[in-house]
């Protein structure tokens, strides 16, 4: 029996099976479905597919200038080097498509836009002497000037048109506004480009049977990285499969196919043999995609009693000629507070730099950098506590586009948050409390993330004995996808969660969305929520009553206080059902967000401006949690993340070539061990029924929404040195630091 089940969200979804919690599963702190595989080494990683086979490996060749042309490609030594296949010079140009909206790749062999271009592909037996041969490649080159400063670029910039959300937004008169206010608040943050830096990194297998193309790797995007791979190889999807059961991170990094996928391909067809490649690290870095820096101006006008009247946030991003993707740093700015007047604008310059691209919360991430340390700047300037002068500029609906919020709980977030972590301690005179030669600091600001739902599919088949599999081309990137379809599997069809097994990352199952986003778990678990309701009303009929009146619980239909084994039920006969949602009226027609505030307590070395997070709390909104355990551990990412924005990650772009100095995890410092303190996370109860048949909105992009405020925030209440380009140095909060300290450290 297989059939098909379709759902179009037009109207919020009442109580569902998941409300009853029958199966109790729903919601609880489950373990990790594919952990014992990925802990013992059993999971296989996108390198470590068709091991042992007759396989070839490659290594790229990069462009070692910026900006310039290709003159010609010389590889007859290369060539010549025992153990080499092949090198293959493809004038496609294959590189990093970082976004699904990518346009085609620049030529290899004509225009070099970037430092770091993948130019070539050295095939050989081994991997050592495939990047051996690959320093003997010997490319002329035509120099021309390149665009490596984005600062001083920045009266070039222009509107790219739209994006992620329109380039410009306006609402009421906020030049006037402004010049009207009160009290007024103009400041100019800078944000440095930033590395996704998964663990994994980017890797590729292909194998060529029959004219059929089946590659291996770690995209985030299964469904729609086999049309960019298909638009790069000018062949049709249908002769293409792509597998990706385990992506080992990806931050947005892996959300296209990158010149890895593209060069095996080729490389794959030319010898006849599966070839694999791997970038280094510092291929990685260099040549896949980077968070954009920016520019942002942020600008308040309010009251006298704090009630904001001028909202302006202008962004200037940067990115590579014909790259349109801006970093939406505005996107919270457009309905988080209140204001008449509103003015959100985003430009863009092109330099000859690594392509910017969606990195976790693009937009959010870096934008609530600007606009939380402002909010906290302009409450100082009224002499409001920086929660009192938020709450007085809560809006009651949307104040862009004046929608109903399908639920918000900033406010509760605040009150929790403050309550737990002692707000009512912190004293607002900054540099008040010192303990030995550390200044002490307590800072917050809130958390926002725009909801995303998208349409997807999955198959779901009970088996005659009992057993269901989930099968979509959703993907996991260590956020815990497997877990949270098995846990709404068992609980829609009663079943114990062994009972359920899940596969994911294969283009030849239903189409999902994939990772990204945070969209990933409320739309591909919508899709599987449907197809079990196709189910369900499949053993109803079997039974011959109606769905109402079904209850499903550990194996076992109950209905007319009859209680039926499935087997027995299905009787040899398994039920398939591929169920498709699509979000509908329901998402258009309010406005869908998750909503968080992170509390932070810091200690600032008087003497040397060095910071130690002591403390870290993170209070959530986001709808009905799925699996208490990986969200939590989605929060403890984020607000890692969060830590380095603040602190240390910045990528260093020699502004003579392009080249990304710092290109390898011994320089671009992501936090450690050692620089993170306990973290501590509070989801609050919550159920979003207009934001997915769920209930439940994204987590993992809200989690580092803010938090790189927050700790900057509190090193102001510390030390009271407030530093506006990120990250917060050491020796920039050294230079602020009051001079009886300074004095002290020089003797």
């Amino acid at each position: 029996m297989d059939t098909t089940h379709s759902f179009r969200m037009d109207e919020p979804v009442g109580e569902t099976r998941l409300d009853q919690g029958v199966q109790n599963v729903i919601g609880k702190g489950v373990d990790r479905f594919e952990g014992p595989l990925k802990v013992s080494g059993r999971a296989p990683y996108a390198y470590e597919h068709l091991h042992g086979r007759n396989v070839a490996f490659g290594f790229l060749v990069l462009s070692t200038i910026g900006a310039g042309k290709v003159k010609s490609i010389d590889t007859m030594r290369a060539q010549s080097t025992a153990g080499v296949l092949t090198v293959v010079v493809d004038k496609r140009g294959p590189r990093a498509a970082a976004d699904p909206s990518d346009p085609a790749p620049t030529p290899a062999g004509g225009e070099v836009t970037h430092y770091g271009q993948p130019l070539c592909l050295v095939v050989a037996e081994s991997f050592e002497v495939a990047r051996d041969a690959a320093k003997l490649v010997d490319v002329e080159y035509e120099t021309e000037d390149g665009r490596y400063d984005p600062i001083a670029l920045q009266d070039e910039a222009y509107d790219p048109g739209p994006g992620t959300i329109p380039s410009v937004t306006k609402k009421g008169d906020f030049d006037a506004a402004f010049a009207e206010a009160e009290v007024k608040l103009d400041e100019t943050y800078t944000t440095p480009s930033q590395s996704h830096s998964a663990m994994e990194p980017h890797a590729a297998v292909a194998s060529w049977d029959d004219g059929k193309l089946t590659l291996y790797g770690c995209y985030q995007l299964v469904s729609t990285n086999v049309g960019q791979l298909a638009k790069a190889l000018g062949i049709s999807k249908s002769k293409i499969r792509i597998l990706a059961p385990y992506i080992g991170g990806g931050f947005g990094g892996k959300l296209g196919i990158g010149p890895e996928a593209v060069f095996a391909s080729i490389a794959a067809m030319e010898t006849g043999r599966p070839v694999k490649i791997a970038l280094t690290r510092q291929q990685v870095y260099q040549t896949t995609s980077r968070r954009s820096d920016t520019i942002q101006r942020v600008r308040l006008g309010a009251t006298r009693d704090g009630r904001i009247t001028a909202i302006g946030h202008d962004t200037i991003t940067s990115n590579t000629p014909g790259d349109e993707f801006f970093e939406p740093a505005g996107i919270s700015t457009m309905f988080l507070y209140g204001g008449e007047n509103r003015l959100i604008t985003h430009r863009k310059t092109d330099v000859n730099i690594l392509l910017s691209s969606s990195m976790r919360a693009p937009g959010e991430a870096v934008g609530m950098l600007a606009l939380e340390n402002a909010m906290d700047e302009m409450a100082e300037k009224l002499g409001l506590d920086p929660i009192e002068f938020r709450k007085r500029n809560e809006p009651e609906v949307d104040p862009q586009e004046g929608l109903p919020f399908s639920s918000r709980k900033l406010v509760e977030c605040m009150d929790v948050g403050a309550e737990r972590f002692g707000w009512n301690t912190r004293n607002a005179v900054p540099g008040s409390r010192r303990e030995g030669e550390w200044l002490i600091g307590i800072g917050m600001a809130t958390a926002s993330r725009k909801n995303l739902l998208q349409q997807s599919s999955a198959r779901v088949t009970l088996s005659p004995e009992g057993h269901a599999s989930v099968e979509t081309n959703m993907t996991d990137i260590g956020t815990g996808t497997y877990t949270i379809l098995q846990q709404i599997t068992a609980e829609m069809l009663g079943l114990p969660l062994e009972h359920v097994t899940v596969k994911l990352g294969d283009s030849d199952d239903p189409d999902a969305p994939g990772s990204g986003g945070s969209w990933g778990a409320n739309s591909a678990g919508s899709s599987v929520y449907v197809a079990c309701e196709g189910v369900v009303e499949a053993i109803a009929k079997k039974l011959g009553v109606k769905v109402d009146d079904l209850t499903l619980k550990d194996g076992t239909a109950i209905a007319g206080n009859r209680r039926t084994g499935l087997a027995e039920i299905l009787a040899g006969e398994a039920i398939t059902v591929t169920g498709t949602f699509k979000p509908g009226k329901a998402f258009k027609e309010t406005h869908q967000a998750s909503y968080g505030a992170h509390f932070c307590e810091v200690a600032v070395n008087a003497y040397t401006g060095e910071t130690r997070v002591r403390r870290l709390l993170t209070v959530g909104a986001a709808g009905r949690i799925l699996n208490e355990k990986t969200a939590r551990s989605q929060c403890y990412g984020g607000q890692i993340f969060g830590i380095g924005t603040a602190l240390t990650e910045e990528l260093v772009v020699d502004k003579r070539t392009g080249l990304m100095v710092n290109h390898d995890l011994a320089e671009y410092h992501v936090p450690v061990n050692a620089d993170v303190p306990q973290l501590d996370v509070v989801l609050l109860e919550e159920r979003d029924h207009a934001a997915s048949p769920l209930a439940g909105k994204g987590i993992g992009e809200l989690a580092i929404s803010g938090v790189g405020a927050a700790v900057t925030n509190a090193i102001y209440n510390a030390c009271g040195v407030r530093v506006r380009d990120y990250p917060m140095t050491l020796d920039k909060v050294l230079k602020g630091l009051p001079r009886q300290s300074v004095a002290q450290a020089a003797e």
